[in-house]
């Protein structure tokens, strides 16, 4: 029985990993057209994102308390659980408490510009 329940666990993991995710870096960018990285690169600096995160590319982040920002459009999933989407990824950065109450991340305030701006800025980190 334990087997069993092992075997379909990674076959649901091994499937979830080799699905839609192939030309993620691609799309992406795209479906932020429009954004202004650079921008968010100042926002993501400005709300004090590194004190909770290492995010390449913005001076002082290299904190460790959330996971570091990398590889953010080669990611499956936001927040352990949100498809990696750009509007999933606003959403997320504009108020994570709605979208999982009592977790770590605060909400800041981020207006649905900025968010689209530091989530192109994300998107961007190889």
């Amino acid at each position: 029985m334990r087997f069993r329940r092992i075997a379909g666990m990674m076959l649901v993991l091994t499937a979830a990993g080799t699905t839609g995710c192939q030309n993620r870096s691609d799309q992406l960018p795209v479906a932020l057209s429009g954004a202004q990285p650079d921008h968010g690169r100042q926002l993501i600096q400005h709300y004090g994102c590194g004190a909770c995160h290492t995010i390449p590319g913005v001076p002082g982040a290299n904190a460790l308390v959330g996971p570091p920002l990398t590889s953010m459009a080669l990611r499956t999933y936001i927040a352990g659980m949100l498809p990696n989407t750009p509007d999933n990824l606003e959403r997320w950065i504009r108020d994570p408490q709605q979208v999982v109450p009592g977790n770590a991340m605060p909400t800041l305030g981020v207006t649905p510009a900025e968010a689209r701006d530091i989530a192109a800025y994300l998107y961007t980190i190889k």
